[in-house]
């Protein structure tokens, strides 16, 4: 296989970066054209955007149209050389670079491939003050190693864009399933579907099935604590085991990678003392990015949690997998955002969160629930599993796929 080194400039029908409408204007947002932030860039494809702008808010700014199949690298701030693919036509803001690639001489997948496997070298050429940056020309400018044969090129990006998509099909079925799961939950506990046939009596919450009881969080739980402000108690940076924040929080999850701050076995002892986590608990995070779930499957024996972190353990009546949905809820969620304080840095206190409550019933209903919904719970985390495994696959693979040490 022949291989050439060029740049990345090189490699493009057209390098530019996006725009912000001039206004926060209402006319300018909210209308049907994606619109790219780059905390939305995470080495990752993209199907859709958290936020869109209208057609006046597109000609009063910067932004233009990035057809799809586009790579994007993110170039301001903590996101600097991260990069996506775009699969939808869309528009971004100026912190984005977006590399149209020349289908003729390169394939966009492997230009994608090999800048996720320069991540680290790429973000160290970011510059400025508080605010390090990178800029369209560095880019460019970005040596990269390419088979100079464009089909060498399409089979070495194939391999890795394969487990890419698995690890996405498997996630949109635990999106499936967790859709299904949480309108099971509502259905027996908020609407009381299957009930309807028996006598309802009044209540504190209004009217529920007889025989049901009216309990707070505090009541199906035997534990409610949070995790250990590292002030005053240890350094970050430190030793092998991980700092989970609420960073490292999300798609129901707890990721343990390079994101996580690093602490040392005393660390993660003294956080033990006051937070001893264990199989069966639940995460929810109280303090900024408020209602973030995962619940614990593994033994957590290499790392601990912030304060901003609430950990629950469920009472003998109540499984965890009760528990994972009801914290998941729109009917919990709702709760929280009413009972949240603060200023810029907004939580919800302890007490707040324990006080929650509403109607149970007897434990044979509960474990009839259990019965349904545990094997899709468990479906979701072996399919978790299964992209833990694909993605070191594909996090080993990649940099000797780009550097020609592995040999199609």
């Amino acid at each position: 296989m022949e291989w050439k080194i060029t740049n990345i400039g090189s490699l493009c029908n057209r390098v530019c970066s996006g725009g912000t409408p001039k206004s926060t204007n209402n006319a300018y947002y909210n209308g049907n054209i994606p619109w790219l932030n780059t905390k939305e860039v995470n080495f990752n494809r993209i199907y859709d955007t958290e936020k869109n702008i209208t057609q006046l808010g597109l000609e009063n700014s910067s932004a233009k149209w990035i057809s799809e199949n586009s790579v994007i690298v993110a170039m301001y701030g903590a996101t600097a050389g991260k990069v996506a693919i775009t699969k939808i036509p869309i528009t971004t803001n100026q912190a984005c670079c977006n590399l149209s690639i020349n289908s003729e001489i390169a394939d966009y997948n492997f230009v994608y491939y090999f800048l996720c496997s320069k991540f680290y070298e790429l973000s160290s050429l970011a510059n400025g003050g508080a605010q390090q940056n990178l800029n369209a020309q560095i880019i460019k400018d970005f040596p990269i190693k390419i088979p100079v044969n464009l089909s060498d090129q399409r089979k070495i990006a194939g391999i890795l864009s394969a487990l890419d998509s698995k690890i996405e099909n498997n996630n949109k079925i635990n999106a499936n399933l967790e859709s299904q799961a949480q309108a099971l939950f509502k259905s027996w506990f908020v609407d009381f579907t299957p009930f309807k046939d028996q006598p309802f009596v009044d209540s504190e919450l209004g009217s529920i099935p007889q025989g049901w009881k009216v309990v707070s969080l505090d009541d199906m739980t035997s534990k409610v604590g949070t995790g250990l402000n590292p002030r005053k108690n240890f350094t970050l940076g430190q030793g092998s085991n991980y700092y989970v924040t609420i960073k490292n929080m999300y798609n129901n999850r707890v990721y343990l990678d390079s994101r996580c701050d690093k602490i040392t076995d005393e660390a993660i002892q003294k956080i033990q003392k006051r937070s001893k986590l264990q199989v069966g608990d639940l995460l929810f995070s109280g303090i900024g990015t408020i209602g973030r779930v995962a619940l614990i499957n593994k033994p957590p024996y290499n790392w601990n949690t912030s304060e901003s972190v609430f950990n629950l353990h469920p009472s003998e009546e109540i499984s965890s997998e009760f528990l994972y949905l009801l914290l998941l809820s729109n009917f919990f969620q709702n709760y929280v955002k009413i009972n949240t304080l603060g200023g810029v840095q907004q939580g919800i206190r302890m007490a707040s969160l324990k006080s929650f409550r509403m109607a149970l019933p007897d434990r044979n209903v509960l474990i009839a629930f259990d019965r349904i919904i545990q094997p899709i719970v468990a479906d979701i985390k072996r399919n978790d599993d299964e992209n833990d495994s694909l993605a070191a696959l594909r996090d080993t693979l990649l940099p000797k796929l780009m550097s020609g040490e592995i040999k199609l």
